[in-house]
């Protein structure tokens, strides 16, 4: 695996490091590619989540917290300069054999700490037990990219108070907060985080690809599709009926349904599950005009494989979630 380095050492906002992740996806030749990034304090938040329902925005403009969306699913996250961002992108297509492929190496660099690291079999990565990095993933035509985060120290102060998840969500983890069920390296190791820095690369990357300016200008061309208000703000359609839930395995969801004469004509789905398919032409743009039914809806998606657009949600579980 290939680690990218910029050529200049200045810290960037945040989305010029998701931008960096779809340029080297979509340019570059090697396998596998991997680096790291800190950022200024920042709340990432997911590409279907809804920022009013997640991010605490009085708080962060208040301590000059900055707040961006992602282009993958799952849920919101907080970063700092004493917190790293990873991120990987492969040329694998299959969702479980990519998180697999990255997690077992994550967990096995920190053993090699003598760390109590463990993935949890879906996207966390763990220490005695507790979370110390989340990941998300999502598709380009060809790749596929991990990102996510590795708590080596952060702000508690501000984890808990930038992000708001919903008490459903922190109940069904059987903790009573955000801090309760994370922790850091620094809590368990007294390696320094240059050195930490260090043992990352050395472990998991054996090869290098320095970028030139050229690069780094294409970089921020890319970067200017995550700073519009639009795609920050994310899509609110007007909706005459919501549908809220949790489901196990998949995380939360909100529908927002409009119906006239009982036939949707616009929806959105909302919350932190993970995308592995395209949501909107795949299911979502599928519903309109249909019947508000469960038997119009299951006609609609007769061809439909759900756990093909959001990882581990069936199709009946879907209408079920839309009518019940």
């Amino acid at each position: 695996m290939s680690v990218v380095e910029k050529p200049h050492h200045e810290t960037r906002i945040l989305p010029f490091y998701l931008a960096m992740e779809e340029y080297a996806a979509r340019i570059m030749g090697q396998d596998d590619i991997f680096f790291m990034w800190q950022v200024r304090p920042t709340v990432i938040f997911g590409r279907n989540q809804l920022i009013a329902n997640e991010v605490n925005l009085d708080y962060c403009r208040e301590h000059g917290i900055e707040y961006y969306r992602r282009k993958s699913g799952g849920g919101c996250v907080f970063a700092d300069m004493s917190n790293i961002m990873f991120s990987y992108i492969t040329r694998s297509d299959n969702v479980e054999l990519t998180y697999s492929r990255y997690t077992h190496a994550v967990v096995a660099m920190l053993r090699q700490l003598g760390l109590d690291a463990s993935d949890n079999g879906r996207n966390d990565i763990l220490i005695s037990g507790q979370k110390v990095s989340g990941n998300a993933f999502y598709h380009l035509p060809g790749r596929s990219i991990v990102h996510g985060t590795m708590l080596y120290d952060t702000d508690m102060t501000h984890i808990t108070h930038a992000i708001t998840p919903s008490k459903s969500k922190l109940e069904s983890k059987g903790v009573k907060s955000v801090a309760s069920r994370i922790t850091t390296i620094r809590q368990h190791s007294d390696i320094g985080l240059e050195d930490f820095k260090a043992h990352v690369r050395r472990t998991l990357c054996d090869g290098e690809i320095e970028l030139n300016e050229r690069d780094i200008v294409e970089i921020e061309q890319i970067m200017q599709t995550y700073l519009t208000p639009e795609f920050i703000l994310g899509n609110n359609p007007r909706c005459n009926l919501v549908k809220q839930g949790r489901i196990e395995g998949v995380g939360e969801l909100e529908a927002s349904l409009e119906l006239n004469r009982n036939r949707i004509t616009a929806v959105n789905l909302a919350g932190d599950y993970f995308l592995v398919g395209d949501l909107d032409d795949g299911l979502l743009n599928k519903l309109h005009g249909v019947a508000y039914s469960r038997d119009a809806l299951a006609d609609a998606l007769a061809d439909v494989d759900v756990r093909q657009i959001i990882m581990n949600l069936s199709t009946n579980q879907f209408i079920n979630f839309l009518t019940d």
